[in-house]
């Protein structure tokens, strides 16, 4: 199915959601929503409101709750987007100028900040202090996650259950979140909102291993990958693997080139191609696969229905998209 389809049994919350959160961003200074017409109008696919309503869905409907929720979780994730483009000293988000670019650094982390301050106050002004709680643990866990990325890309040391750990806190805490205040804003008990949490996180582990996988695939249709998490001095699973499974000698030569020659074509497309002739991409699969079937097997718990079709689709989407 394609999102759109996928969308189609919360596509008027969806646009409701988009009226509010475009309200919720307005402020008296003209130079910020400038700056907040400009984020709105480069919005990405929506898959986090897309689980927090469909979550809400599936367990009794979705409330005036269910709304603060996706606002709240938007805005503390775009405030993270916004300050990690500054931390990374990134030029483009989703193919466009980011914010530091336009506005530099300065400005781009004062937006990140009232984006923050207006998540915080979302919450609080509609007297929502458990999905604040969830989404402020999710974000503690992301920042945490890069934190430990960064450590560990200075000694490329990193074990597959660091890379697991990295990629839980980092990728899968945001939309564990998601699926947990969806969940929460339907009315469900504290069970159910682990539950959906975890159910979410598989899905977000899966949804980062197919991120990874994107950088070294050969097969795949996009064109040819572009070694960015080798100049990132990213140390993701199908490397992990080849790392695993090769000689000595062999892994010396990457982790050099990983290390002090991340900028030189032929060496990273050497890396590309030795993790292709390994089993890496395979094992990436495999792994990506198991995370994505333990989630299908919360939801296979649920009556059949639009809600859960959709959710169902939505985890295949996250592991069979292109891009």
């Amino acid at each position: 199915m394609t999102l759109d389809e996928i969308k189609a049994p919360v596509e008027a919350n969806i646009a409701e959601f988009e009226k509010k959160f475009r309200s919720s961003m307005k402020s008296s200074v003209p130079l910020l929503d400038t700056i907040t017409r400009y984020i709105i109008r480069r919005k990405g696919k929506q898959i986090r409101p897309v689980f927090v309503f469909l979550t809400a869905g599936l367990h009794g409907g979705v409330t005036e709750s269910t709304y603060t929720a996706a606002s709240l979780i938007e805005l503390l994730h775009t405030a993270t987007l916004v300050h990690d483009d500054v931390v990374d000293e990134s030029n483009l988000r989703r193919g466009f100028f980011s914010l530091n670019a336009l506005w530099k650094n300065k400005i781009a982390v004062l937006v990140g900040d009232f984006l923050l301050s207006r998540g915080l106050l979302t919450a609080l002004d509609n007297n929502e202090p458990g999905l604040l709680k969830i989404v402020s643990n999710a974000v503690k866990e992301m920042s945490e996650g890069e934190l430990m990325q960064i450590e560990k890309a200075r000694r490329l040391d990193i074990a597959e259950e660091i890379y697991f750990e990295i990629i839980r806190k980092k990728t899968a805490s945001l939309i564990a979140s998601c699926c947990a205040c969806g969940t929460a804003s339907a009315g469900a008990g504290e069970p159910m909102i682990r539950k959906m949490w975890e159910f979410g996180e598989n899905v977000g582990i899966a949804f980062q291993i197919k991120d990874d996988i994107f950088d070294y695939d050969r097969s795949l249709a996009i064109g040819k990958p572009h070694g960015i998490d080798i100049r990132d001095q990213k140390m993701t699973l199908p490397l992990i693997y080849l790392l695993n499974h090769t000689s000595s000698s062999e892994k010396r030569w990457i982790i050099n080139t990983v290390k002090n020659h991340n900028m030189e074509p032929e060496r990273v497309n050497k890396i590309i191609q030795l993790v292709n002739e390994s089993a890496g991409i395979e094992y990436a699969r495999t792994k990506m696969t198991e995370y994505r079937d333990k989630a299908m097997i919360v939801l296979k718990g649920f009556p059949q229905g639009p809600y859960r079709e959709s959710l169902e689709n939505l985890v295949i989407f996250t592991t069979e998209r292109n891009k």
